[in-house]
C-alpha cells in the first residue's frame, strides 16, 4: 500500500489540505487501486487555537498523525527546526509521495528534507509567482518548485511561469485551484453563519477588511493612511475589520485608535466559515491576502488588493480583483463603489471543486522518471 506523507504547516494550508484528505478517502472507499495510506504531519507553524484547531474542525480533517510543535520563530530558526524534527517522521514512513502545499516554511522545509533523501515531492498550488523576491513566499515557491518531482497547478499562467524557469512539460499537471474545493464543500456551512445577524449588518451593505503583510501595517506612515481611509469610508458603509494580532497591535503603538470611528468595527479573528460568509456579502473586500483574493473571484465580489504585486495574476484577468496602493485606496474605493454591479468578473478555468480528485489521479499515474543520459 503505498503511503502519501501530507504536510499542514500554517493556516492557508488547511484548506487546501482537507479536500486532499477527502479525496484519499474517497478513492480508498471505491476500492479504486491502489489502496493509499495517508499521513497527516502539522508542523506546528501556525499553533494559536484560533488559527489552528479551529480550523481543522471546521474542516473535517482528521487529527494530525504526527505535530511537530516548532512554532513561531524567525524565517531560518523556523526552517531549521521544522527539517531537523521532520527527518525523523520521513526516514520512519519512507513514504512513496511527499505532498506539499501553498508557499509557507514548511512547504520549503520539507521539500528540502525529501529531495535529499530521495523521496518524490507533488507540489499542489505549483508556479504561482509574484515576481518579488522580497516576499519570502517568493523564495519558498522558487525553491520548492525546482525540487519538486510533480508540479500541480491552479492556473495557466502558473504552467507558462514554470516552463520559463526551465521545468519540463511532463512534470507539470494542470489541476486547477484546490482552495476552491475546499470554499465548494464549505458554502453550505458558510451560508448559515449568523456572523452578520450577530454584527446586524444586511448582505451587500458593509466592506470586508483583512490586513496583515508588514508593508502595510508594520509602517506608521502606511498604516495611517490607510485607517485614515477606511474611518471615510466607514461613513458611507460600515468596515468589518477581524483584526490580525500584530496589526492590532501596530494600531495602538502608532496611536491610530482615535481614528477608528464606530463605523470601523475591529474584530477578533474570523473562523472560515464567517470569512467566506463575509466575503461572499461584501460590498467590497480590502486584502493584502492571497486566499481572500481567490475566494472573492469565485463569488465575484470586486477586491482591492493592498499589494503592489500578486502571485495569482488570474484573479485580476478575470476582473474580480485590482491591486491598489495607499496613495491610489481612495480612487479605487470610489470606483469601485460607484459602480453599480454588485458581482464582477468570472471564474477562472478548473476552479469547479475538483481539483483534489485531479491531484490524486496524477499521483497515482506520475509523470515518467527521468534516466539520466550514459556516461561516455
Amino acid at each position: 500500500m503505498p503511503t502519501w506523507l501530507i504536510i499542514a504547516g500554517a493556516r492557508p494550508n488547511f484548506m487546501k489540505v482537507a479536500p486532499l484528505m477527502k479525496a484519499i478517502a474517497k478513492h480508498n472507499a471505491a476500492g479504486n487501486p491502489p489502496p493509499i495510506q495517508p499521513v497527516l504531519v502539522h508542523t506546528g507553524q501556525h499553533y494559536d487555537e484560533k488559527m489552528s484547531e479551529v480550523f481543522f474542525r471546521e474542516l473535517g480533517i482528521p487529527a494530525p498523525d504526527v505535530n511537530l510543535e516548532v512554532g513561531s520563530g524567525s524565517h531560518a530558526a523556523q526552517t531549521a527546526n521544522i527539517m531537523l524534527r521532520f527527518e525523523p517522521v520521513l526516514t520512519q514512513h519512507k513514504p512513496d509521495w511527499l505532498i506539499v502545499v501553498g508557499d509557507v516554511n514548511s512547504t520549503l522545509a520539507c521539500t528540502l528534507v525529501a529531495s535529499k533523501l530521495g523521496v518524490r515531492v507533488a507540489h499542489v498550488e505549483a508556479g504561482l509567482r509574484s515576481h518579488d523576491r522580497s516576499m519570502p513566499e517568493e523564495i519558498n515557491r522558487i525553491v520548492t518548485d525546482a525540487l519538486a518531482d510533480l508540479l500541480l497547478t491552479p492556473s495557466e499562467d502558473a504552467n507558462e511561469n514554470l516552463r520559463r524557469e526551465g521545468v519540463p512539460d511532463h512534470k507539470i499537471r494542470l489541476v486547477g485551484n484546490i482552495m476552491i474545493d475546499s470554499l465548494v464543500d464549505n458554502l453550505d456551512q458558510a451560508r448559515r453563519s449568523p456572523i452578520l445577524r450577530n454584527l446586524g449588518v444586511q448582505p451587500g451593505k458593509f466592506v470586508y477588511v483583512t490586513l496583515h503583510r508588514p508593508a502595510n501595517v508594520d509602517d506608521k506612515e502606511t498604516l495611517t493612511t490607510i485607517v485614515r481611509e477606511l474611518a471615510r469610508v466607514s461613513q458611507e458603509l460600515p468596515i468589518l475589520f477581524p483584526v490580525h494580532p500584530r496589526t492590532r497591535q501596530r494600531l495602538t503603538a502608532f496611536g491610530l485608535d482615535p481614528l477608528l470611528n464606530g463605523g470601523i468595527r475591529l474584530l477578533e479573528p474570523v473562523g472560515y466559515h464567517d470569512s467566506l460568509h463575509l466575503t461572499e456579502n461584501a460590498r467590497l473586500v480590502l486584502t493584502d491576502s492571497g486566499g481572500l483574493q481567490e475566494e472573492s473571484t469565485y463569488f465575484r465580489t470586486p477586491c482591492l488588493t493592498l499589494r503592489p504585486n500578486t502571485e495569482r495574476p488570474v484573479t485580476c484577468t478575470v476582473g474580480s480583483n485590482r491591486l491598489t496602493n495607499p496613495a491610489r485606496l481612495p480612487a479605487d474605493f470610489a470606483a469601485t463603489l460607484a459602480n453599480p454591479a454588485y458581482r464582477v468578473g468570472m471564474l477562472p478555468p478548473l476552479w469547479h471543486g475538483e481539483t483534489a480528485e485531479l491531484c490524486v489521479a496524477a499521483l497515482i499515474k506520475p509523470p515518467p522518471q527521468t534516466v539520466p543520459p550514459p556516461s561516455s
